[in-house]
This record gives C-alpha cells, structure tokens and sequence, in this order.
C-alpha cells in the first residue's frame, strides 16, 4: 500500500512538471520572445537597447518582457529609470539552442530529400 502512495505521489509530481514546462513553452512560443532571449544570451539589456534590437514598438517588447519574467525566464533589476533584463538561468539559453540545432538539422534533411526527389 506505501508503494501505491508513493507511485501516485510520483505521478502527481510528474504531472505538476509537464504542466509547469507547458506553461514555460508557451511563454517562449512567440519568434519575438526567441528573439529577446537571444540577444540576452550575451547579458543583461535594457528595455531601450532591446527596442532598438528589435526594431519594434516599446510597448511590445514590454509585454513580452513581462510575460516572461512572470514565467521565471528572464529576471529584471531596476538601476534609475532603466530596467535591465538577463536569463534567469543559462539552461534557458542553452534549451533554446538545443532546439534551434534541432530544427536547422530537420530543415537540412528536408533539403537534401528534395534534392534526392528532383534527380
């Protein structure tokens, strides 16, 4: 009977996991926020130099700021006026390069199977 609790407390815990992953990947699933983690995988930035990054709208790129701050991803400091932002954590960076190497070698595969189709 202690094993049956303990396998289920296991499973509840796997659930909570998957849930809370989910909700981080859902956070990050916009380009634009792809695109902020990647101009802060070499350190923090501030709102103004991440606009001018990004060529868009400040108001836009706060949202997204926000969205994933809320989400633990990015962490802020305020110094003044200026608000920097940084990576949370360097997994953050490194999970979204794993991805990114993912998709480059589905595109190159799907490149040379259409060459393989052409002959």
């Amino acid at each position: 009977m202690n094993f049956s609790n303990n396998l289920d407390t296991a499973m509840n815990i796997d659930k909570t996991i998957f849930e809370l992953q989910a909700e981080v990947c859902k956070s990050i699933a916009s380009a634009k926020r792809l695109e902020i983690i990647n101009a802060l995988k070499t350190g923090e930035k501030s709102v103004t130099e991440l606009v001018e990054i990004l060529g868009v709208p400040k108001a836009n790129v706060s949202q997204h700021l926000a969205t994933m701050r809320n989400k633990g991803i990015l962490k802020a400091r305020r110094n003044g006026v200026n608000i920097y932002y940084s990576i949370s954590s360097q997994k953050v960076i490194e999970a979204c390069s794993l991805m990114r190497e993912v998709l480059t070698e589905m595109m190159r595969d799907r490149k040379k199977m259409l060459k393989l189709i052409e002959i």
